[in-house]
């Protein structure tokens, strides 16, 4: 496992350098001037000129991309043009703010999902089963921001039970985490289902019942194990946007999280907190995809890492 680790990480550094070059020439070639964007089409020609001069934007190509490349190994992020400071303090003060928000939503609906589906998995074709896939359909077919403009309404505006907006306490992330967790539950559950299902008719598991083992001990103990491989590729698949945060969210309830961030940046033409954002995106990504790998031998032993 350590040598395929160490050459997986190997492989990261190609990657990671397509994804610095394609970032580049996305912001400084194909999106135009970036003077132009942040001032303007009404620049003067000396302020333009100023504007290039103060952060490199005058010198050549190559020259940018080495000196952005070397920037990024220092650590440094480049400077905001809009909050006049490092984009590395921006994103320090808004991924404590995402985090608090996604993580809660990621764990309470995983942990949500998983005992739904493993009812409803239990009771194939029953009372409850119906109930639950029912119920998932109902979750799947509200948008996103339906939730989120009735939560607002019925439980802060009309109910007074939270906050509607802010972020000065934990309590201001109840509603928004609730939110976060209904609305993904519909999609999770079904998939969950899915996951467990095909795994519940296999021959082991039919083995375990005749050999008189408990419902819930199969269902814990062997089918659950095995079908977490499809499982944790479906979560691994939402961590990187952890860091980057809840765009809708982080807006409708005034959490100065990244996603509040990333949008005031665009609408700003702040690219430098954009392209940050994209390029610590990317990364996260690819270590999330590693992490997902190894995770596969110790969820299954059959899972042979050393000779892919």
């Amino acid at each position: 496992m350590l040598k395929y680790a160490i050459r997986r990480i190997l492989e990261v550094v190609p990657t990671t350098f397509g994804i610095l070059l394609l970032t580049f020439l996305l912001f400084n070639v194909v999106g135009g001037s970036p003077a132009v964007t942040v001032l303007g089409k009404n620049a003067t020609a000396e302020s333009i000129a100023e504007f290039n001069h103060r952060y490199g934007y005058d010198r050549p190509l190559p020259v940018q991309f080495v000196t952005f490349v070397g920037k990024l190994a220092k650590g440094d992020l480049g400077y905001s043009v809009e909050l006049n400071e490092p984009v590395a303090d921006v994103l320090l003060r808004g991924v404590g703010p995402s985090l608090s928000l996604t993580v809660p939503i990621l764990i309470g609906g995983t942990i949500v999902a998983l005992m739904l589906s493993m009812l409803a998995a239990a009771f194939r074709g029953q009372a409850v089963d119906s109930a639950i896939l029912v119920g998932s359909t109902v979750l799947m077919s509200v948008n996103y921001v339906v939730w989120v403009l009735a939560g607002q309404f019925l439980l802060s505006y009309k109910a007074g039970l939270f906050p509607v907006w802010g972020y000065s306490s934990a309590w201001n992330l109840a509603l928004p985490v609730m939110i976060g967790i209904v609305s993904s539950l519909g999609m999770d559950v079904r998939f969950f289902r899915t996951a467990i299902l095909d795994e519940m008719y296999r021959p082991y598991v039919l083995t375990a019942r005749a050999k008189g083992i408990s419902r819930v001990a199969i269902m814990t103990r062997h089918v659950l194990r095995n079908a977490l491989i499809p499982i944790v590729t479906y979560v691994s698949l939402a961590i990187p946007y952890l860091f980057t945060g809840s765009l809708l969210l982080e807006s409708f309830f005034g959490i100065p999280g990244l996603g509040s961030v990333s949008i005031n940046a665009i609408h700003s033409a702040d690219m430098a907190v954009v392209r940050a954002v994209v390029v610590i995106g990317a990364l996260v990504y690819q270590f999330v995809n590693l992490a997902t790998d190894l995770a596969y031998a110790w969820l299954d032993p059959r899972v042979s890492l050393s000779k892919r």
